[in-house]
């Protein structure tokens, strides 16, 4: 998909489809209604953790093999992903703003009908999106939204994609009660703003997005450039109530900085959005999309469910040292460094508490291991990564660690409020225990669950009966191995049909090499004899009677005689 506008190759998020399947739902406003009994059921913290967390798989093995493989196995952990507390608190904001945004949107109320007649009456009618406040103000909207502001590389974008994630982005209802229903519900669509902040490139990639999800044409129907924004504004606006969306999350609003036209008309259609037509938004940037909210409606429209202010962890909290100590378990070096006090704040100094900093660190020092002989993560190693291989950060991370207000505010990405942070900390001591706890449990019942597979694919193998140069131990460590290598949700009978192919491969090669053992030459005996005249190329009879096996029967005669 392509920005018409630059030719530039557009990536957005895309998710699950599915058929409606319907669910009882335990809270009472949420009953009869189709597009929230279709969603996933509300998830409790466990499954956000085990459904969230992505840990790379380091074994033994891999640490012992040569420099060259480890190079690529050291860049696994580019994929982990841990759960903190504002993932917890984030997910939970998300799950409220889908389910309440549907309440006063139930397809199966006349109002959701009222709504699409006035957006089509009013695109026929060549309106703008101030007509759509007047025309709808006696339908009401339960639609919040929300802000997500942090510095850049604290994993903003990517926990909120995760999160997205874990619901279908497309549901598609044939039937309801019995009833023909015949609807397609978008759950979520996460776009970015574009790199010059102008509200019709923002539109221009909403209709890219619809087009490229549901095989449609709107881009071409309604983002040629003879468009007058007032216009494409109003065909979004109609498409998000036709589709039923759940959330429209827009990322890197900062960039309206960058356009001082249209960001007073954009921050007013995401409240129009929320506020009049009901779609939930959550808007996410940088701490310079602060800037932007200069009146109080637009800053308390923008995060009617209250504004997650994102920032680094600090050194002392139990969510930085927990997340440090998890990572420190993918080191793929042959000699395992200790998480010593100087390691930790080395590794703290040099990456102040930013994830993404942290895992590049840790990733690079390794990398530096290597390509110097070395087989060990040092301080020494950490700092001269740090300053040689991300000195383009130096600047703004020196400033963060001499807390220099005046240098911060000279790198917008950068600056917090630092009370509000404070704050957010001290509410987070107990739920961080609580993910730490139920991380843990997760870990336990991953290696309880590995090891009922393992028992289970050795009862199985040896009932086959058909490995027959493989004892329980051999078939044990094998499948053990393979078990170790899969992903936790992998399909036991596919685990199986692995199992046995492997095993059969092993049962062969072991069969065929004690063939060869039984047919190597013999050394001695008369049978040592016979392969060697077979070798020359002799009678046998002549060698057995050169090394007497074989008498003279002359001789045996006349001694007879």
């Amino acid at each position: 998909m392509r920005d018409v506008k630059n030719n530039e190759r557009i990536i957005i998020l895309k998710g699950d489809v599915e058929r409606a399947n319907y669910k009882e739902q335990e809270i009472e406003e949420y009953k009869e209604n189709p597009f929230i009994e279709a969603l996933p059921n509300i998830f409790s913290d466990d499954e956000v953790i085990d459904r969230f967390t992505s840990i790379p798989i380091i074994t033994d093995n891999d640490k012992v093999k040569p420099s060259n493989l480890r190079y690529h196995i050291i860049k696994r952990a580019k994929n982990f992903v841990q759960p903190l507390p504002e993932h917890i608190r984030v997910e939970r904001k998300l799950s409220v703003l889908i389910r309440r945004g549907y309440l006063a949107r139930n397809p199966l109320d006349k109002t959701f009908l009222e709504r699409l007649r006035i957006l089509n009456e009013l695109r026929n009618e060549g309106s703008d999106i101030k007509n759509v406040n007047e025309k709808m103000s006696h339908i009401r909207s339960t639609a919040d939204s929300l802000l997500v502001i942090g510095i850049s590389g604290i994993g903003k974008t990517t926990a909120i994609e995760r999160l997205l994630l874990m619901y279908p982005q497309i549901i598609k209802h044939e039937q309801y009660k019995g009833e023909n229903f015949t609807r397609t519900q978008i759950v979520w669509l996460k776009i970015d703003c574009s790199y010059d902040g102008s509200l019709p490139a923002l539109c221009k990639s909403f209709f890219s997005a619809i087009d490229d999800l549901l095989g449609t044409r709107y881009l071409e129907k309604f983002g040629y450039t003879n468009k007058i924004t007032s216009s494409m504004i109003l065909h979004m606006t109609t498409l998000v109530s036709m589709y039923g969306m759940g959330v429209l999350v827009i990322d890197e609003i900062q960039q309206l900085l960058s356009s001082k036209e249209d960001r007073e008309e954009m921050l007013n259609f995401f409240v129009t959005l929320s506020n009049i037509v009901g779609i939930p938004t959550i808007l996410i940037g940088t701490n310079e999309a602060q800037k932007m909210f200069t009146n109080f409606r637009q800053a308390r429209r923008a995060g009617s469910v209250g504004s997650v202010i994102w920032d680094r962890m600090t050194k002392e909290s139990a969510e930085w040292n927990f997340f440090l100590e998890t990572l420190w378990e993918f080191q793929c070096l042959k000699e395992n460094t200790v998480l010593s006090d100087e390691i930790r704040n080395a590794f703290y100094d040099e990456c102040q508490g930013i994830t993404v900093v942290a895992v590049s660190i840790f990733i690079l020092a390794q990398e530096r291991a290597l390509s110097e002989g070395k087989e060990k993560i040092t301080c020494e190693m950490l700092r001269s990564t740090a300053k040689e291989d991300l000195s383009m950060i130096q600047p703004m991370i020196k400033a963060l660690r001499d807390n220099d207000i005046y240098a911060i505010r000279r790198y917008g990405d950068i600056s917090i409020n630092l009370d509000d942070i404070a704050f957010n900390y001290r509410k987070d001591i107990d739920l961080t225990g609580r993910i730490e706890e139920l991380f843990r449990e997760r870990n336990n019942t991953i290696d309880l669950k590995r090891r009922s597979v393992i028992e289970g694919l050795v009862i199985d193998l040896c009932s086959i009966g058909i490995f027959d140069s493989l004892d329980d131990i051999q078939i044990k460590k094998l499948v053990e191995k393979l078990v170790q290598k899969q992903p936790i949700n992998k399909e036991y009978n596919d685990i199986k049909i692995m199992a046995i192919k492997e095993a059969m491969e092993l049962n062969e090669k072991i069969k065929s090499g004690k063939l060869k053992e039984k047919i190597k030459p013999r050394e001695v005996g008369l049978l040592s004899l016979y392969d060697k005249a077979i070798k020359t190329k002799e009678h046998p009879y002549e060698v057995l009677k050169r090394n007497e096996y074989i008498k003279n029967p002359i001789d045996e005669f006349l001694i007879a005689e």
